[in-house]
């Protein structure tokens, strides 16, 4: 099985080809340049396997949540390259894919949400894959949800924009952190290809953003009101 993934959900993107069960992937720290860099890079990953969209057996991308600007530019490329290839699609949570890349198995992931907010959620991972037990959801950091008792590993730019206030949210909670870890196309990919394995993939237009955060525009007073 062919899969190629996509996230550019946050200031990097990056892009995965899994191939059989072998994961190669590309990153930049992209900024604002998603748009220009995206399509040349998975033109430079599929080039370097020789193998061209129409050969592909699906695509996957990072759904959310994250940049607003940057979800709808992973999913509009992801719509655009598997309509014209007749390919499905599978949306990865990209607080998920965060858990899966610390290598962990009870994971608090936080990211950065800015007007100071974090997209919150936390991973178990069990025999048959990761069990949410806390939802994606939008939160200040002092109100993040509390994970049930054991130890845990905390990750995600939310723990290096708002480090005093987690680690006092989560005193006694975690036995590490790992702030470094951002969503990243290699752990979508691998995440991916158990849906599309399972037979969970869907149709080119069901590759919708997961926003969490639906008024782009909404105050700081208004969402305190």
């Amino acid at each position: 099985m062919k899969i190629l993934a996509l996230d550019t959900s946050t200031e990097h993107c990056s892009v995965a080809l899994w191939r059989d069960g072998a994961v190669d992937a590309r990153e930049v720290l992209a900024g604002q340049r998603h748009s220009q860099l995206l399509l040349p890079m998975v033109d430079e990953l599929l080039e370097c396997h020789e193998l061209t969209v129409g050969r592909l057996d699906g695509i996957a991308f990072g759904q959310g949540p994250g940049s607003f600007t940057g979800l709808r530019i992973a999913c509009g490329v992801t719509q655009g390259l598997a309509f014209g290839a007749g390919l499905q699609v599978v949306g990865v949570s990209t607080l998920l894919a965060m858990a899966e890349a610390t290598g962990k198995r009870r994971v608090v992931c936080c990211l950065d949400a800015r007007m100071g907010e974090i997209y919150h959620a936390a991973y178990a991972k069990g025999d048959t894959g990761w069990e949410p037990m806390h939802a994606p959801n939008l939160c200040a950091p002092g109100q993040a949800p509390l994970p049930p008792a054991g130890p845990w590993i905390g990750c995600g730019s939310g723990f290096a924009a708002y480090e005093a206030v987690l680690k006092q949210r989560y005193a006694g909670h975690l036995s590490a952190i790992m702030p470094g870890i951002f969503p990243h196309a290699r752990d979508i990919v691998r995440l991916a290809a158990r849906e599309f394995e399972a037979g969970r993939a869907v149709a080119a237009e069901e590759a919708l953003p997961v926003y969490i955060r639906d008024k782009v525009a909404l105050t700081t007073h208004e969402r305190t009101t």
